[in-house]
């Protein structure tokens, strides 16, 4: 059994790490860290835990010492050092923050007003995003785990950006967020009553993962790839709705799209490509980790709506981190993630 580690176990995307590892036929928990909590049990942070997981959070010297990988769920800025710790005694080491997930040192520092403290380590790095860089990923120790936002709006357009049917100019992705994508720490944004019956963007043009898709999808094209991305905060606990959209460079059907989505996503495990006239839907995808994916040509205005929902803690954070992990130890890359969607 390979033993985890949790670090940050008392926040969202921690304790669902939780609630899945503890679900995983060839992993356990072998410790738990959170400093809010340090000496608590984490069924008394998450009652519904109680007799299924009920660790104490210990300090994440004695996590990575009982582990052989460690999954950090931190807010940005707190992974390098523990990455460092982890690399130098041999463990895998998995972010599922955004300390390893840009490339370039001044778009970093741009978007996070950090630097990189080991640029050895960050060359180590790899971006954990499967569908695309499963190869890379396979025996790596120090695994970069993509965001929410930034697995959804990907996985949307790759496609028909690879096969060259998109313009790589103008492209926008209108995406919804439930609030849990905002993490557990309150704040006057996710407080019920500015929340509930309530529906806003935020952060236009500005977020975070802005640069984050930019990368992955210029990576896919070959070109340098701006987007305009403009979130949305939806009054529900979970889910991510990315509704994006790309001018057409050549005439193409509707049959045509969807037969080269096919040939990039027929073989994957957790895209779900739908049938022609069905939409994502975020309901159909809680729990899991799977990404649903729909396209639609509008031939009137030249304009290829790619569709896709995830739940943004399972594959939009930890179902994606456990991939990697299954990626990382040769396992069979579903092992633990097999979760059925509740039907209402």
């Amino acid at each position: 059994m390979i033993k985890v580690g949790i670090i940050g176990a008392t926040g969202y995307a921690g304790a669902e790490l939780c609630r899945l590892i503890m679900g995983h036929p060839q992993a356990e928990i072998a410790a738990i860290s959170s400093v809010s909590f340090e000496g608590m049990k984490l069924s008394q942070v998450y009652p519904s835990y109680y007799q299924i997981c009920d660790l104490v959070c210990e300090s994440q010297e004695e996590a990575v010492a009982k582990s052989d990988v460690i999954f950090a769920a931190l807010p940005h800025g707190l992974s390098q050092g523990l990455a460092k710790v982890c690399d130098q005694a041999g463990k895998v080491f998995i972010d599922l923050g955004a300390d390893f997930r840009l490339k370039d040192e001044n778009t970093y520092a741009e978007w996070y007003n950090g630097v990189f403290d080991d640029e050895a380590l960050h060359q180590k790095a790899v971006y954990g995003l499967p569908e695309f860089y499963r190869e890379q990923i396979k025996g790596k120790t120090v695994i970069a785990n993509p965001g929410c936002y930034t697995t959804a709006v990907p996985l949307a357009l790759a496609p028909a950006l690879k096969a060259g049917f998109i313009d790589t100019k103008g492209i926008i992705a209108d995406c919804k967020s439930g609030v849990t994508g905002a993490g557990r720490k309150p704040s006057q944004t996710n407080h019920y009553p500015e929340l509930n019956e309530n529906f806003y963007a935020y952060k236009v043009a500005s977020h975070r993962h802005t640069p984050e898709m930019e990368q992955t999808l210029s990576n896919l094209s070959g070109e340098d790839i701006k987007l305009t991305f403009v979130p949305h905060l939806l009054p529900v606990n979970r889910g991510i709705l990315a509704t994006c959209y790309a001018r057409l460079t050549k005439e193409v059907t509707q049959v045509e799209m969807e037969e080269i989505y096919q040939h990039a996503y027929g073989n994957e495990k957790f895209v779900r490509l739908l049938p022609s006239g069905r939409v994502p839907n975020i309901r159909h995808v809680w729990y899991t980790n799977y990404c649903d994916v729909a396209v639609q040509v509008d031939n009137r205005t030249g304009t290829l709506v790619a569709i896709s929902a995830i739940d943004n803690m399972v594959k939009g954070a930890a179902g994606q981190a456990i991939q990697n992990m299954n990626l990382c130890f040769g396992l069979d890359e579903t092992a633990g993630l097999l979760l059925v969607p509740p039907a209402f």
